[in-house]
């Protein structure tokens, strides 16, 4: 996890990656009817820079998926722990990046514990992997919620939830526009709004079409 650790031995490869589907079966202790995999601790780290225009952005990163117990640290930072392998989870990154410069994400897989599972899980992060850059001012992540509460073959209504989020130090004029696409991908409706949010605070949205 710190930041002037060498690693350059270590092993390149593409997430997502499992590594336990690359070890040898091996009997589980006490059965004979029971293989498994290589399990045991991982660790990954990716070197990455950070632009300037960056700066006043908000950036985070999403595990789509890691088998499991995962620890992550940023630039020497603990983030934190996911006790469980099979959610999606993220860190805000803001405050410990270095800006215009490199910066360093360490990740920490432990799946020793074994037996945890009625079927083969892996090993490893084993879903995608997402770095996530927004305005202060954005759409809250999973903010959107969209129902259908009227459907009639000549009319129908289409219900969009939105929360939009300002974690700016200042309040913030937000626009937010709404369209619905067509199966041939062509705009069929539109809706507009505006709010004004205070700083740190956020709005739901709620628009008919």
């Amino acid at each position: 996890q710190q930041p002037g650790f060498a690693d350059t031995t270590w092993r390149t490869l593409d997430l997502p990656h499992d590594w336990s589907i690359e070890g040898p079966f091996k009997e589980q202790p006490g059965s004979a009817t029971f293989g498994h995999l290589p399990t045991g601790i991982g660790w990954y780290r990716k070197r990455f820079n950070i632009p300037e225009s960056f700066r006043d952005q908000k950036v985070s990163i999403e595990f789509d998926g890691v088998y499991q117990n995962s620890e992550v640290w940023i630039n020497g930072q603990y983030l934190g722990k996911r006790p469980y392998g099979y959610a999606s989870f993220h860190y805000d990154l803001t405050p410990h990046l270095n800006i215009g410069g490199d910066n360093i994400i360490a990740v920490k897989v432990d799946n020793s514990h074994q037996p945890n599972c009625r079927w083969y899980s892996g090993s490893g992060v084993y879903r995608h992997t997402w770095l996530q850059v927004t305005n202060a001012v954005h759409v809250a992540r999973w903010g959107t919620f969209v129902t259908t509460p009227e459907v009639a073959e000549a009319a129908s209504i289409v219900q969009v939830k939105t929360k939009v989020q300002n974690e700016g130090k200042t309040a913030a004029t937000c626009a937010l526009a709404t369209s619905v696409l067509g199966r041939n991908g062509r705009v069929i409706q539109t809706a507009d709004a505006h709010q004004t949010l205070a700083a740190d605070g956020e709005y739901e949205f709620v628009q008919q079409i």
